[in-house]
This record gives C-alpha cells, structure tokens and sequence, in this order.
C-alpha cells in the first residue's frame, strides 16, 4: 500500500449482530482517517465482500453461525486467488483466556467485547503502523501460526476452510452465555445452565439458582453454546447434556430424558441425530 500515512483506511466490519456492528460504527465515527466501506455479517459474506472491496483492514467477530471468524481467516490463507487481498484482520472477542493469549503470542490485534473506544483507536493505530511497514504475506504467516496454535496441528495441514473452521470453534468456544436481562447484562457459565425453554419470544434459561427470562431465539444460542454441555433436543427446549439421568424410548419414536432434578423432557424426532452423543 502506498502513502499508507496520508490515505484513509478503508475498513470492513464482520459481526453477525447488527447491534454489534452498530456500535462499532458510532465508536468509528470518532476516528479520524478512516472509511468503512462495506459490512458482512457471517462468514461467507465476509469472504466475497473481502474479494469484492479489498478492504485495508477487518474487524471481525470470531463467533459466528456457519464459517466463523477463524475460519475465515483460514479460507484467505487457503486460496492462492486471495492472496494479495488479506486485509490487516483485528480480532473482536469475548473468548477466554486461552484464545487472547494465542493471539497476543502471534502479534495479532483483537478487542474485548464490549469493545472500549480507547482500546479501539490504539487498535487502528497499530494497524496504520503496521500495513505501512510489513507486507500483507507476514500477517498471513502470523495467522496461520495462530491457527496452529489453537489446533495443535502444524500449519501445512490447515487446508480444509470448512472442516478447520468447526475444530476451532470447538477449541475456543467462550465459557459463559451472553444475555440480556432488561437493562442488565447476564454472563452464565454454560455449566451451570440446567436447561433452557422457549417462552413466546422469551428465553428461560434455569441455572442451579434461578430462572433468568431473556429475549433471544433458541437459534443464536445453539450457535453460541458448547454442544458437549448444551444440546438442542427439541424445537423449544435445550438442555446440559452432563445433567442427564436417564434417558428412555417412547413407543412413538421419540425419547423422554430426565434430568437429575427430576425434570423430564421430550427428545423429538427431529432431533433423533443428537442420541448416540446423548448416550455417551
């Protein structure tokens, strides 16, 4: 990129929460010298749009339905066609730890959610620093290794965008659900959720203390949930697979489960794939 320092920076913004990406564009609004040109919100479109505009660089949620962030970055690196079309990627996160420890290892930017605006100016900062001194091929080079990093694989095997891209979120799922509960905001350890009942368009989500009532879809939280704790069993019910009791057939082909409170619930048949992993 020439005269980097004088140009604006063309941005690109990939969550699939319209709120999110909202709120990133009122905190941008306040920094000078940069343009966003274009947003996606899931992986796919992050891809073509990342193609199609050629965006400096991307700030991009990790945990998205379908191909997440990770996978994404490990479909760029994948393609030769793309190759000089990998934008400076500035991670956004609410994963543990583990995950923002890999990253700061590779030299890779990423915001906590919810995103600071200090936090993101010096984000901006640095990615105007570094795309006017480092080619776009070393940043490739640091996202594989952060890839790699996270898989335990080495970085000549990471060549499967789709099937990459399900490990890692696996790998680096967050421990704790996001709700909102009115005007506060709950953050429940997967762990401690016994089950989770569509109410109308409500969520009841019962830990071991109490029922929170929340408004989200039972869709973004299978996405969102760890499927070795929570499990979709029926079309208005998740439970913590770890809480079964028992689990029996019905005559109808579906199958009740009792949980350790006592509590049974209908596994249906259209959730009839989920059995083997119930058993277990």
């Amino acid at each position: 990129m020439h005269n980097e320092e004088h140009k604006n920076l063309r941005l690109m913004l990939v969550d699939d929460e319209p709120l999110a990406r909202q709120g990133l564009r009122i905190r941008l609004a306040q920094v000078r010298g940069i343009t966003v040109v274009c947003e996606a919100e899931n992986g796919r479109q992050a891809l073509a749009r990342i193609a199609e505009h050629k965006p400096d660089v991307v700030l991009m949620d990790i945990q998205m339905p379908g191909i997440d962030g990770l996978g994404v970055v490990d479909a760029l690196c994948a393609d030769p066609r793309l190759l000089n079309s990998i934008p400076y990627i500035i991670f956004v996160t609410a994963y543990d730890e583990y995950a923002v420890k890999a990253f700061a290892a590779e030299a890779l930017d990423y915001l906590l959610k919810p995103v600071e605006e200090e936090r993101l100016r010096e984000a901006i900062d640095r990615a105007r620093k570094m795309l006017r001194q480092r080619h776009r091929s070393e940043q490739q080079q640091q996202l594989r290794q952060l890839l790699a990093r996270l898989t335990g694989q080495r970085e000549a095997e990471l060549s499967d965008p789709r099937q990459q891209a399900e490990q890692l979120a696996k790998l680096v799922r967050p421990k704790k659900l996001v709700f909102k509960d009115g005007h506060t905001i709950l953050r429940i350890a997967q762990e401690d959720i016994r089950w989770i009942e569509a109410a109308g368009d409500y969520m009841c989500v019962q830990t071991d203390e109490e029922t929170h009532v929340v408004r989200t879809t039972m869709k973004k939280i299978e996405a969102d949930a760890d499927p070795s704790i929570l499990q979709r069993v029926h079309r208005s019910t998740m439970i913590n697979v770890q809480r079964i009791k028992s689990l029996e057939p019905h005559s109808n082909g579906e199958y009740f489960l009792t949980l350790e409170t006592g509590k049974q619930v209908k596994l249906s048949r259209h959730y009839r794939d989920k059995l083997e992993q119930l058993q277990q």
